[in-house]
C-alpha cells in the first residue's frame, strides 16, 4: 500500500514517484478519487494519477468527487464535491459547528472504525519513518473508551466579538474566523458551563475583548480546568497587559455565580502568537492550585501545570506504564518530562527511587508538593532538562534502570536521545502522542534498543491523535 505524509512522497504501488516530479493537477480541477487511507491529520488520503492528494472529510474506501483546493509541488488538497461510494463506517457527526471548527476530525466516522484507523495511522508513520519488519513488530489493538464523548477536562476558548455579544471558541482550520462554540461535545460539560457564565460576566461588566486586528481590548482567552473526580475547577483569564478592568467585581460575580470555581488566576500574553499563554502568571482568588484524583492519587495542578486531558483514559495510559516498565522494588527510575509528576507517582511503589525533571518551574513545584502529600521519600524532582541532570547524576555514580519520557508532540529533543544512548537505561518507556515523532525518535533508538511491543491508547476520542506507550528494552544489558 502508498503510504504518504505531508510534504514527503513515498512508494506507490511498484513504481516510485521521483521527489522532482511536477505536480499535474490544477487548481479548481474536479476528478473521482478512491480513498485509501487516513492521513495523520485525519484527512482521506488517495491518488490521482499518479498524485497524492488529501481530502478532509473523506474516508477510507470511499469513492468521491474531488474538487482541487491548493496545489503544491509534491501533493494536492481538495474538497469533497459528491460521494459516489459511502463508507459503511460514515456516520452523522452530532456537532452542529463540526466542520467549521476543526477541532475534532473525525466524528463523521463511526467510534470502533476511528480505532481501526487510528491504529493504522500509527503503522503508516513506523513503515515510513523505521526499517522495522513491521510484520513481526508487536503493535497491539488500540484500547478505547467506553464513553468516547465529554471526556476533556481543560478547555482553552478564545475570546471575540460578534454582533453586539462575546463569543468564544476555536479558530477555524487555516483561518483567523472564530467559531463560537456554546457547548463543545468533547469538552467536560462543566467546562462548557464556567466559559459561558465567565463570559456573561464580562459582558455585564463591559470589559474589552481584545481583537488582534485593532490591537485593542484587554482579554483575549478564557482557560477552564474541572478536577473530574473532585468537582474543583480553575479558571485563568488570559489578558494582554497587566491591568484588568472592574477585577474585583469580576472575582466577587464569579464566586457568587460559580462557587465551584475554586482557583482563580490572570496570565499577561502581550505577545500576537498562537501560544496560549505568557511568561507571567498571577494568582487572584482562591486556592493556587486545584485538585485531580486518579485512581489512588491525588494531585495539585497549578494554572500552567501540565496534565493530561482525558483522565478516565489516563488511567489506562498509565497502567499501560506500568506494566511496561516491570519494576519490582529495586530498579532506580527517572521521569523525564515529569510535570507534576502523574507518571513518576503512578510508578514510585515498584521503584527503589524516583528522579523527575521539568523545564516548567511550577511544575516542579507542584511535582513535590504532589510527592511529600504521599510520602514519597524515594523521589527527587528538579528543574531543568533531562540533558542536564542526567549526565550530572552519571558522573556522581547514580544511574537509571528506567527511563520514562512523555514528551510534546514535537517528540525528544536530539540532545535528550544522545543521552539515553551514552547513560543506557536497561529499559526505556515511550509514551507519545504523536505517531511521526515517535517513530523517527524510534529509529534513532534503534541502534541500542529493541522495541518490545507498542500500545496505541485513544486519548482523544473523534480526533486524528494517537497516544502510545512504547517499551524499549537494551540490546545488550552488559554494555552499560
Amino acid at each position: 500500500m502508498p503510504h504518504y505524509i505531508y510534504g514527503e512522497v513515498l512508494e506507490i504501488g511498484s513504481e516510485e514517484v521521483k521527489k522532482d516530479q511536477t505536480i499535474k493537477i490544477k487548481e479548481k480541477q474536479q476528478f473521482p478519487l478512491t480513498i485509501k487511507r487516513l492521513g495523520i491529520n485525519g484527512e482521506g488520503v488517495g491518488y490521482f494519477k499518479r498524485q497524492v492528494v488529501f481530502v478532509p472529510g473523506a474516508l477510507p474506501g470511499e469513492e468521491v468527487v474531488v474538487e482541487a483546493v491548493k496545489v503544491h509541488p509534491k501533493f494536492a488538497e481538495g474538497r469533497v464535491k459528491k460521494v459516489r461510494k459511502r463508507s459503511e463506517h460514515r456516520t452523522k457527526p452530532p456537532c452542529p459547528v463540526y466542520e467549521q471548527c476543526g477541532g475534532c476530525q473525525l466524528q463523521h466516522l463511526s467510534y470502533e472504525q476511528q480505532l481501526v484507523e487510528k491504529r493504522d495511522i500509527l503503522m503508516q508513520s513506523l513503515e515510513k519513518h523505521t526499517r522495522f519488519d513491521l510484520e513481526k513488530l508487536d503493535v497491539k489493538p488500540m484500547i478505547g473508551m467506553v464513553e468516547p464523548w465529554y471526556y476533556r477536562n481543560k478547555s482553552q476558548f478564545q475570546l471575540g466579538f460578534r454582533d453586539g455579544k462575546i463569543i468564544s471558541g476555536l479558530y477555524s482550520l487555516n483561518s483567523h474566523k472564530l467559531v463560537d462554540i456554546p457547548e463543545c461535545i468533547v469538552q467536560h460539560p462543566a467546562t462548557n458551563k464556567v466559559t459561558n457564565e465567565v463570559k456573561r460576566i464580562l459582558s455585564d461588566f463591559k470589559v474589552k475583548i481584545y481583537n488582534e486586528r485593532t490591537k485593542k481590548g484587554t482579554v483575549k482567552t478564557v482557560v477552564t480546568r474541572v478536577g473530574v473526580t473532585t468537582g474543583e475547577i480553575q479558571v485563568v483569564l488570559v489578558t494582554v497587559g497587566k491591568d484588568l478592568p472592574r477585577k474585583e467585581m469580576i472575582l466577587d460575580e464569579i464566586n457568587k455565580r460559580l462557587p465551584e470555581v475554586k482557583s482563580i488566576a490572570q496570565n499577561i500574553n502581550p505577545k500576537p502568537t498562537s501560544l496560549i499563554f505568557g511568561d507571567e502568571t498571577v494568582h487572584l482568588y482562591g486556592t493556587e492550585s486545584i485538585v485531580e484524583r486518579l485512581d489512588k492519587f491525588s494531585y495539585e495542578l497549578s494554572a500552567r501545570a501540565f496534565f493530561q486531558l482525558n483522565p478516565s483514559q489516563t488511567i489506562h495510559l498509565y497502567n499501560e506504564v506500568r506494566d511496561a516498565a516491570g519494576l519490582t522494588g529495586h530498579e532506580k527510575l527517572v521521569d523525564a518530562y515529569c510535570g507534576v509528576g502523574t507518571i513518576g507517582m503512578w510508578l514510585a511503589s515498584g521503584a527503589k527511587e524516583i528522579r523527575g525533571m521539568d523545564v516548567i518551574k511550577e511544575s516542579i513545584d507542584n511535582a513535590r508538593k504532589n510527592s511529600e502529600k504521599f510520602g514519597m521519600e524515594n523521589s527527587v524532582y528538579e528543574v531543568g532538562t533531562a540533558e542536564e541532570w542526567l549526565p550530572k547524576w552519571k558522573a556522581e555514580g547514580w544511574r537509571p534502570d528506567v527511563v520514562v519520557v512523555d514528551p510534546p508532540r514535537t517528540g525528544c529533543e536530539p540532545s535528550f536521545l544522545k543521552t539515553i544512548l551514552k547513560v543506557k537505561p536497561k529499559k526505556f518507556i515511550y509514551v507519545s502522542c504523536n505517531p511521526s515523532t515517535l517513530a523517527k525518535d524510534l529509529k534513532t533508538l534503534s541502534h541500542a534498543y529493541e522495541v518490545e511491543y507498542i500500545q496505541p491508547v485513544d486519548m482523544f476520542p473523534q480526533t486524528a491523535h494517537v497516544e502510545s506507550v512504547a517499551k524499549l528494552v537494551l540490546k545488550e544489558a552488559g554494555s552499560r
